[in-house]
């Protein structure tokens, strides 16, 4: 239920995310090209070569198989730099102003080539946000959406995901249930969209998910919404992610948060119940990149938030059952996972 971020370009028996993989089955981790918390270049990634031996010794520590995952859209989000020697990328907008499905699908086919031959088998892309403000800082001012219109996101991320799938590369709609329009960046702040979202910004998650059936991976966001909770942002909201997303559009494959250190709901919950309400509202997998903050998260801290709300009640064990059998099958089904 847990992908963590971790320090160093190579790891070795004995290490902090060797323990936590071996002894602690951790079921992912996610990398980063750069140290954010000490303001350092390298973090994860360093070379083509090197990025593939970190892969080959991280998925020898487990005994299934990990979720390798990387923040790898294209274009200014785009880990796997041409400055390491990886090939050059081009951002979701390039793509969508292109309007050329086939190019599209030819720049996410390069994505995904680069990513199986790293070792990498989760993306978290692509964004499905539709493009409605141009004053958005983390959306529209990094060139993280193919266009204005839903059909033109719809289009696009097929694409997108077809050549990722075809790679043996799972895709991630984010961010659900839209991003595109708020004013504010979860990383920083609490981020209130009740009056800029739009329902439009569902549409690429009706066509993907309830019409054609994508069943991989969905990514909350932290933004909050009155429309749909009128209490909780909606990595934390029971009516987003059961009612709406499983009930009402029909996903079925796993729902995992965007990162659970953004300031968008650390500062207004604390880590210990932000984690009890994520997974209560149906979140099967934590993120904790471990490059917000200077304390990293281990899994014996959430273990223990997870022990105080079982005594507390405030979560059952069924819950976590059901959490651990959706991941189970989902790598059983794709992954040769063995119980």
């Amino acid at each position: 239920m847990l992908i963590l971020g971790f320090q160093g370009e190579e790891v070795r028996e004995g290490s902090l995310i060797h323990q936590e993989i071996a002894e602690n089955h951790v079921g992912g981790v996610i990398l980063f090209d750069k140290d954010m918390v000490h303001n350092k270049p390298v973090h994860n990634i360093k070379s083509p070569e090197q990025v593939e031996a970190l892969c080959s010794s991280l998925q020898s520590f487990s005994e299934n198989p990990l979720f390798i995952s990387v923040d790898q859209e294209g274009g200014v989000v785009n880990r796997l730099k041409a400055d390491y020697g990886f090939p050059a990328s081009v951002s979701h907008q390039k793509m969508g102003e292109k309007a050329d499905l086939q190019y599209t699908y030819e720049q996410a086919s390069s994505i995904a080539k680069t990513l199986k031959a790293a070792g990498i088998n989760l993306n978290f892309a692509p964004v499905v946000d539709i493009d409605l403000n141009s004053q958005n800082p983390i959306i529209h001012k990094k060139e993280r959406s193919f266009g204005a219109k839903a059909i033109d996101v719809i289009n696009h991320s097929r694409m997108y995901c077809k050549a990722q799938k075809e790679q043996g590369i799972f895709s991630t709609l984010k961010h659900f249930p839209g991003h595109g329009s708020s004013f504010g960046d979860t990383h920083l702040n609490f981020t209130d969209v009740t009056e800029t979202w739009v329902e439009e910004e569902l549409e690429p998650y009706n066509q993907l998910i309830t019409k054609e059936g994508f069943d991989e991976f969905v990514m909350t966001t932290h933004i909050f919404n009155a429309k749909l909770d009128a209490e909780h942002p909606s990595t934390l909201s029971e009516k987003v992610l059961q009612g709406l997303l499983r009930n009402k559009i029909g996903f079925k494959g796993l729902i995992v948060s965007d990162d659970m250190q953004m300031k968008g709901i650390t500062d207004k919950y604390g880590l210990d119940k932000a984690v009890i309400l994520a997974i209560n509202a149906g979140v099967d997998i934590l993120c904790f990149g471990n490059n917000l903050a200077k304390e990293p998260i281990r899994t014996t801290h959430i273990i223990e938030f997870l022990e105080k709300g079982l005594e507390k009640k405030e979560l059952t064990e069924q819950q976590l059952i059901n959490n651990y059998n959706r991941i189970a099958e989902f790598k059983q089904r794709k992954m040769m996972f063995t119980y």
